[in-house]
């Protein structure tokens, strides 16, 4: 088995997804197992000392799916943010959970639906919002 990479987490987005972790279905689980294995190995800094190459929470990320090639910007959002729009991806679908935490640079293999294996890599943080000094609820 592949080794995961290191990922960086703000106490923020840790306060914030244990909360919504306790509140989701069991419908959800495979996922839910996938987030909370993330989240127990992340190290967790404040907000303010998150690096600006870090996916957090609400950040835009440009990342690549591998060995395609093909690029794709996306904003990583709670479930309760998603409102349709095709640039936004829940934490709570494979790909949300892959990146949380990764900086540039790093690539990550996750179960893809359909049970294929994807494989990514963060090419750019465009927007994050410890670096706007927005640490809203």
């Amino acid at each position: 088995m592949e080794a995961l990479p290191p990922i960086t987490i703000s106490t923020l987005d840790a306060a914030r997804l244990e909360k919504l972790l306790a509140r989701q279905s069991a419908h959800h689980v495979v996922n839910l197992a996938a987030l909370e294995n993330e989240l127990a190995r992340a190290t967790v800094l404040a907000p303010e000392a998150m690096p600006a190459d870090v996916v957090t929470m609400r950040s835009r990320v440009l990342f690549e799916i591998l060995p395609a090639g093909r690029d794709f910007e996306l904003t990583l959002c709670y479930p309760d943010e998603v409102d349709g729009r095709a640039e936004q991806v829940s934490i709570l679908a494979p790909i949300g959970s892959a990146i949380l935490g990764l900086s540039v640079g790093q690539e990550i293999t996750w179960p893809a639906p359909g049970g294929a294996q994807l494989r990514v890599r963060i090419k750019a943080v465009s927007w994050q919002p410890e670096r706007a000094g927005m640490f809203l609820m």
